[in-house]
């Protein structure tokens, strides 16, 4: 791989792509990344200046100014869950995605690895246009290949607090009372996220012996455990004193209820993940008990300064 190898990456200021960045600086790739003026860097800020930023509402500005871009990646979405429009939903979803594809096809990228989600398609807004995107891309790839990421339930530090595990480890930590779930009997696939960007990284590696046009790759532990099993993980490492309601809440509707990915592509290719379930809770407890600590201790500090 060569050091001027360049990567186009969406979604830099958030989870996984901010994880993906500082993997991808390491692997001496030369990251170049989309922003708003209004976006958050708090991720990435030991990173910031190591990345070519770019404003999102002109796409094709990196392909223009900054010579070949190799591979994109894109992690950049809206999951609908603070009540956003179907609009937003398809433009940042599926319109947004779509055009930057167009975009790097006509610019001659190599890859555009998208990154997508295991839900059925008609099971909200979010799945609907995740999957929209996903036929699009099966139409429209050809000399610019795109490798289609189908990703499993991620976790680690710095995740967002909608996101279930990061919601449960919270809540645990502050000893809420009780917390309402479903029987959770359903089945996840759960990976620490520093596994997700060795995934993506074998997968640049390799790309040139993926010889289709489109290719569905299936990223995970490659096993599942039922939801009521990780809750009680993350009590255990916790010490919580929280009462799980297991049975307060149905299902949804068209519930998935055994999910894991298959692995063999990536095994093939020599990648499997290192992190076991309960050693991936226990680094994201201590980094999420860090961040609090770090916000009282700012806290205090501002209040000593008034």
């Amino acid at each position: 791989m060569s050091p001027h190898t360049r990567i186009l990456l969406t979604g830099a200021t958030g989870f996984l792509g901010s994880h993906l960045a500082h993997g991808l600086i390491a692997a001496d790739y030369e990251v170049i990344a989309y922003r708003r003026n209004t976006s958050n860097l708090w991720r990435v800020a030991d990173i910031e200046r190591k990345i070519a930023w770019y404003d999102v509402t002109d796409l094709e500005s990196p392909f223009r100014e900054h010579g070949k871009i190799d591979h994109v990646i894109h992690t950049a979405t809206i999951y609908g869950r603070n009540n956003e429009k179907n609009s937003l939903l398809v433009d940042t979803n599926l319109l947004f995605p779509l055009k930057l594809f167009e975009i790097a096809s006509s610019f001659k990228a190599n890859t555009f690895l998208n990154t997508d989600t295991i839900l059925y398609k008609d099971i909200n807004g979010y799945s609907l246009s995740k999957g929209q995107l996903r036929e699009w891309l099966k139409m429209v790839a050809g000399q610019t290949k795109v490798i289609n990421v189908k990703l499993e339930h991620i976790y680690g530090p710095k995740d967002d607090d909608s996101k279930f595990v990061t919601s449960i480890i919270k809540q645990c930590l502050s000893n809420i009372p009780e917390i309402k779930l479903t029987e959770g009997e359903q089945k996840r696939d759960f990976i620490y996220i520093s596994d997700v960007v060795e995934g993506y990284l074998c997968l640049l590696k390799h790309h040139l012996d993926l010889c289709e046009p489109y290719l569905d790759v299936g990223m995970g532990s490659g096993y599942s455990i039922p939801i009521k099993d990780l809750v009680r993980h993350v009590a255990e490492l916790t010490g919580t004193r929280t009462n799980f309601l297991f049975g307060a809440l149905p299902y949804r509707e068209k519930e998935i209820m055994d999910s894991k990915a298959d692995i063999s592509l990536l095994r093939g290719f020599g990648w499997r993940p290192r992190i076991g379930l309960k050693d991936g809770l226990r680094m994201t407890i201590k980094a999420e008990k860090r961040l609090k600590h770090e916000i009282l201790d700012n806290r205090r500090l501002r209040f000593f300064r008034q």
